[in-house]
């Protein structure tokens, strides 16, 4: 935390910018001063204010030798502080693969040193900080921070409430660690069992159930002081493409799309959404320009402003990946998404090649300044809105009092509880008790772990189930176990009293399917759970007991094993349909389907 005399100096640029006083009023915001403010800027400052970038390192000064070769490599900076100084950025994302996320008060301490850096710039102005934390299977924040279940596994849960505390936990401690744009809640809804890039991070395929959920989390983010952000418009949730290597076509009709696509957006706008996110997808129906809809004028003003009544920020998915690459240089993207009605340009693969790109646009008069003070002013008026012109630094006795304590940690374990899904429970295998089946094996996939969890999956749900009173032994054969590897589980199991297999997207053709198997024709109890997408029961018919968890963080994990042990009862539904694997036309298990005890 920075001395109360930096603090003073720091914050001078922005008074004295301001002059007439502070924009933030108890949250709220005076125009008339913002745009003030904005007036005084230089072109450079305002091109500068659209971009939020990546930058590498635990320091915004002193980043350690690695992290400083990849900023002057990618960035042409040694330091988060030299490319606030060089770019007067609007906006820093933190990643985990960046070095930015190492340990709560290094996160703090890397925020201040932002907010000093900038502030202590002529007419200088607070850095709007974001990340993904959308728990789950994507969060850059992970342990000791509080780890709640991804968004399908709270579409399980069904509860608005839970949602809601979500939001509020989640978001109050990322503001004490200085991060105040969230990106999350995805409003997508999965209606496409093969999407390889929303699948759980989905609430569910049902849009009013989305919808539902989507607003109760936006109103605990904005309730903890964080601004949230819905993703990724006009709708991600059908398509068998990763927009971060390809690029997605979305064939839904007009009518299917205002039916299916638009109803989490138009209720997350009705929340009072801050801002949204936009995706790099090809939609025909509403565009048949061939542009992705992050550049999309008809999509983003005509439909999103226009028709849709949104006046808040407008960000980019990141301009690195390759939906948005596909069809322009990475000159021409800033560019073309701020024409299409951007207001945010999130993490250019150039920021110099794309900031030039935007200064030059508007000296040839293809942009007018006028186009970027409107961009500017709603940026603005989100950073007075969240105070950061009042309170732009934290503290290290925040963090301690905030992040993952006690009370937070305890909500997570609750509302997991309420989500894990018992989807086949033959012959009331579950609950195990400890008593009759003592010795528990865990086998299965152990992909890396997410979120900045303990993991491996296979040693957190032993780990578990023996503080639950059984012995239980992991054995990892990964999401493609070789024949080697299954013969070493099926030995093993011959040992224990039951098996607990965790499977990770099992196709028809997956090895994993020949390892549950084989683990079932040994005629030991087989509980397999999923630690991904539902669909693996389709599978597995063989299985007698089978489990959803939606993801392998330690927090659901820890969950299906109180489930398995009898300590709580199952009481997720599916928030998806699963099809049948020989006839994907028929529903084996339809949405609101879970077993209890």
């Amino acid at each position: 935390m920075p001395s109360r005399r930096t603090v003073l100096a720091a914050t001078a640029g922005v008074a004295a910018a301001l002059a007439t006083g502070t924009p933030a009023q108890a949250g709220g915001h005076d125009d008339k001063k913002l745009r003030s403010l904005v007036s005084r800027m230089t072109l450079e400052e305002k091109v500068g204010q659209l971009f939020v970038s990546r930058v590498y390192g635990h320091s915004a000064t002193a980043p350690d030798q690695a992290d400083i070769d990849a900023n002057l490599k990618e960035l042409g900076v040694r330091t988060a502080a030299e490319l606030v100084e060089k770019y007067r950025v609007g906006g820093i994302i933190y990643f985990t693969w960046a070095h930015n996320t190492r340990d709560p008060h290094q996160i703090a301490d890397l925020s201040n040193g932002i907010q000093r850096a900038a502030l202590t710039q002529p007419r200088g102005l607070p850095v709007l900080i974001s990340t993904d934390q959308e728990h789950g299977i994507v969060c850059r924040v992970g342990e000791p921070a509080t780890l709640f279940p991804g968004a399908m596994a709270i579409g399980a849960g069904g509860s608005r409430q839970d949602a809601r505390a979500l939001g509020r936990v989640a978001g109050r401690e990322l503001k004490a660690l200085g991060i105040r744009q969230n990106y999350s809640p995805v409003a997508d809804v999965n209606v496409n069992p093969a999407n390889p890039v929303i699948g759980v991070r989905s609430f569910g395929s049902d849009p009013g159930a989305v919808s539902a959920l989507v607003a109760a989390e936006v109103a605990g983010y904005e309730g903890a002081g964080v601004a949230a952000t819905a993703k990724h418009f006009p709708g991600h949730g059908d398509t068998t493409v990763d927009s971060h290597y390809g690029f997605p076509v979305i064939t839904h009709s007009r009518e299917l799309w205002e039916r299916l696509d638009a109803a989490p957006f138009r209720a997350a706008i009705r929340a009072g959404i801050d801002s949204i996110m936009t995706a790099h997808i090809q939609f025909p129906a509403l565009d048949d320009s061939g542009d992705p809809a992050t550049l999309s004028h008809p999509i983003l003003t005509g439909i999103l402003r226009e028709e849709l009544g949104y006046d808040g920020v407008v960000v980019t998915d990141s301009l690195g990946m390759e939906g948005v690459r596909t069809k322009y240089g990475d000159d021409r993207v800033p560019v073309l998404a701020l024409k299409a009605g951007v207001d945010q340009l999130l993490n250019p693969p150039s920021l110099d090649v794309a900031w030039k790109a935007v200064l030059k646009a508007v000296q040839d008069g293809e942009l007018t300044e006028e186009r970027l003070d409107a961009s500017i002013l709603r940026i603005l008026r989100l950073k007075a809105t969240l105070r950061l012109f009042e309170e732009p630094y934290v503290s290290r006795d925040g963090v301690t009092r905030t992040v993952g304590v006690r009370a937070h940690l305890a909500a997570a374990d609750r509302i997991a509880e309420r989500t894990t899904t018992l989807l086949v429970n033959t012959g009331h295998l579950l609950p195990l008790d400890a008593r009759e089946h003592p010795k528990v094996l865990v086998v299965g996939a152990d992909p890396a772990s997410p979120s900045g969890t303990t993991g491996p999956p296979t040693g957190v749900l032993a780990g578990a189930l023996t503080e639950l009173g059984f012995t239980a032994t992991a054995l990892s054969t990964g999401t493609a176990p070789s024949a080697a590897t299954i013969a070493r589980a099926v030995a093993a199991a011959g040992e224990a009293d039951a098996v607990v297999v965790g499977t990770y997207n099992v196709s028809a053709t997956s090895a994993q399917k020949a390892l549950v198997e084989q683990l079932v024709a040994t005629g030991r109890p087989v509980v397999a759970v999923a630690i991904r997408n539902p669909y693996d029961v389709a599978h597995l018919p063989s299985v007698p007991a089978h489990l959803a968890a939606y993801s392998w963080t330690d927090v659901e994990l820890r969950a299906a094993a109180r489930v398995i042990a009898g300590r709580v009862a199952p009481r997720g539904k599916l928030p998806v349909p699963v099809q049948r694997a020989d006839d994907p036309a028929q529903v084996l298990y339809p949405v609101g389907h879970g077993l209890t005890y």
